[in-house]
């Protein structure tokens, strides 16, 4: 138990740091702490990891690879300003399904998991680059894919840590309980 309230307290330092402004001193800065800065992308970016180590194998890599792909290209596309009707929708199902997935142990084949969470990076991508900056977008893009990295691998080395246990699981459940919670209050 103290381990998962530890573990809690360091998923939450991002939350407490963003708590002051300054935040838009720069393009780089402003691109690393978007993915931070909401609980939406938080859960779901640090849920991918959690399923990735649960997976294991090719898993391991080629989720947060394939999301974090199709992020810069989502990016890219809410930048140059096309549209994407549904995009609030899609991220809020990220964070559930991402979260159920892991709180059921799913094992789905990575022929199925890839393009759906290619779709998902597809949607974060999008929000991170139609909030960002007019001028600096490889420095913003460049930060808001460190940041989601960073939160990838702190999901797996979680996910690794608690080995595919009873509070692994219970992580998703929040996370996906935590999802629908946003859905309804947004």
């Amino acid at each position: 138990m103290k381990r998962l309230a530890i573990i809690t307290a360091t998923m939450l330092l991002p939350q407490i740091a963003l708590a002051h402004p300054g935040h838009d001193q720069g393009q780089f800065i402003g691109g690393l702490s978007h993915p931070v800065g909401g609980a939406d992308h938080l859960l779901a970016m640090v849920a991918l990891g959690l399923l990735a180590a649960q997976i294991g194998g090719r898993g391991l890599w080629a989720l947060p690879i394939s999301f974090v792909g199709s992020m810069i290209a989502g990016g890219l596309a809410g930048w140059a300003g096309l549209a994407f009707p549904g995009v609030e929708p899609m991220i809020l199902a990220s964070v559930v399904i991402l979260g159920v997935l892991v709180a059921m142990a799913a094992r789905p084949p990575l022929a199925v998991l890839v393009p759906g969470v290619a779709v998902f990076g597809f949607a974060h991508g999008w929000a991170h680059g139609a909030e960002g900056p007019a001028q600096g977008l490889i420095a913003y893009a460049i930060g808001f894919a460190t940041a989601t990295t960073a939160l990838h691998l702190a999901g797996i080395g979680i996910g690794r840590l608690l080995q595919r246990g009873t509070l692994l699981r219970g992580l998703g459940g929040g996370t996906a309980l935590a999802g629908l919670a946003l859905a309804m209050g947004g």
